[in-house]
C-alpha cells in the first residue's frame, strides 16, 4: 500500500497538534450552545473521531454521507445523499465536519439543503483545503491545512476506498489510478 506514496505531506503528529488546536477553537466558540457535529462520511470519520474527544462542550453526533466523486480522482458535480441525518437540525447549532474542501460544490450543495431545515447556526469544519481548485466561494470556519492541487489519501482519505487507514495525509501516485 505505501508503496503507491509519492510523498508525505501531513505527518502524524502534525495532525495530533492540528486536531488538538481546532477543538480548542471549537470549545471556545460552543460555549453554552446546543452542539450537533455532522459527520460527512466515510472521509471526515477519522478525523472526527479525533475532533469530538478535543471538544470540551457537550454535543450530539450525527452522519450523512454525501457522494459526488464515487471511484474517481475527480468531482463529477453531481451531488447525492446517500444518507441522511437521524435528528432534526431545526433550531440546532451544527458543525458539519469535512474530510476535504475541493472545488466546494458538494458542500454549497449541502449547506443549502441544511439551511432549509431551520438550524439557528451552522459552521464548517474542515481538516483539508484546496482553495486553487474551488469553483464555488466557500470557506471554511475551522481549517486544518491549506493543501495544493494534488490527490491525497490517508487519515479517512480515500482512493476507490484504499488509503483511509493511513495515519498521515499523503500524496498518492499518480501511477496507482491512472
Amino acid at each position: 500500500m505505501e508503496a503507491n506514496i509519492s510523498k508525505i505531506l501531513i505527518t502524524e503528529e502534525e495532525i495530533k497538534v492540528k486536531v488538538k488546536e481546532l477543538g480548542e477553537m471549537i470549545t471556545r466558540d460552543y460555549q453554552e450552545k446546543d452542539l450537533l457535529v455532522i459527520c460527512i462520511l466515510k472521509g471526515a470519520m477519522v478525523f472526527m473521531a479525533d475532533l469530538v474527544r478535543e471538544i470540551k462542550v457537550p454535543l450530539d453526533i450525527d452522519t450523512m454521507v454525501v457522494t459526488s466523486y464515487g471511484s474517481s480522482t475527480k468531482s463529477s458535480g453531481v451531488v447525492r445523499i446517500l444518507k441522511d441525518l437521524d435528528e432534526s437540525v431545526e433550531d440546532r447549532d451544527l458543525l458539519i465536519v469535512e474530510d476535504i474542501v475541493d472545488t466546494g460544490l458538494t458542500l454549497k450543495y449541502l449547506m443549502d439543503n441544511i439551511f432549509s431545515r431551520g438550524p439557528r447556526s451552522v459552521k464548517i469544519c474542515s481538516f483539508l483545503d484546496k482553495p486553487e481548485r474551488r469553483k464555488v466561494a466557500i470557506t471554511p470556519d475551522y481549517k486544518g491545512y491549506s493543501i495544493p492541487d494534488e490527490f491525497v489519501v490517508g487519515y479517512g482519505l480515500d482512493y476507490a476506498e484504499k488509503y483511509r487507514n493511513l495515519p498521515y495525509v499523503a500524496v498518492l501516485d499518480p501511477k496507482a489510478y491512472s
